[in-house]
């Protein structure tokens, strides 16, 4: 299975708005699943979050027409993005590639997979991230650019969804700094469905 990741795909985030989807990949062992802790890399001083609505692909598609793509997942989940800011800064200086900034092992906690019918409106699904106690990411599917077969039938053009597949669809505004003994908590539709304790 592999990781895909929108960039730069809420209104609330952006001062300009994108033609096309951005997306990067990050590898299955970024994954910490059931509330594990996150344990901050020593190679990063400057580790930042991003709350995100996360996508479980559920057939192979390849060149998937926008009005099939909502065939091609069953269940959404939020997830945390993490990056290492210092690392992404150096990268982005010197015109290099962003994996060690993004794709590092642990970097995707993903909560639980609710089945995309218990959801209701998939096109106003609200979502927060409260870190200890305090809200510090607020938002809404609809705010997104691109929405999720958008998103699903740009990235099959270039890379083939198997079954298994994971797509980060994008944080809101308000990404920030998280620290040893932050305690986060993913709220989707108003019920916890992610905690994680920064190590």
């Amino acid at each position: 299975m592999k990781i895909i990741c929108i960039g730069q795909n809420y209104r609330t985030d952006n001062t300009t708005v994108p033609e096309k989807p951005l997306f990067f990949m990050k590898p299955e062992t970024s994954m910490v699943v059931r509330n594990r802790p996150f344990f901050v890399p020593d190679f990063s001083k400057e580790l930042y979050y991003e709350i995100e609505l996360v996508l479980h692909i559920n057939k192979v598609g390849k060149c998937i027409q926008p009005r099939f793509a909502h065939t091609y997942y069953d269940a959404i989940a939020l997830g945390l993005d993490f990056t290492a800011m210092d690392v992404l800064r150096q990268c982005k200086e010197q015109g290099l590639p962003w994996e060690t900034a993004k794709a590092f092992d642990y970097s995707a906690p993903i909560g639980e997979f609710i089945k995309k019918e218990e959801l209701g409106d998939l096109n106003n699904l609200h979502f927060q991230l409260m870190k200890n106690g305090e809200c510090v990411q607020d938002g809404n599917s609809s705010e997104m650019i691109f929405n999720f077969d958008n998103i699903i039938s740009y990235v099959s053009q270039y890379v083939t969804l198997k079954m298994g597949d994971l797509i980060f669809t994008g944080t809101p505004a308000g990404a920030g700094p998280a620290k040893i003994n932050d305690f986060l908590e993913g709220y989707l539709n108003g019920t916890r469905r992610l905690r994680c304790r920064i190590k």
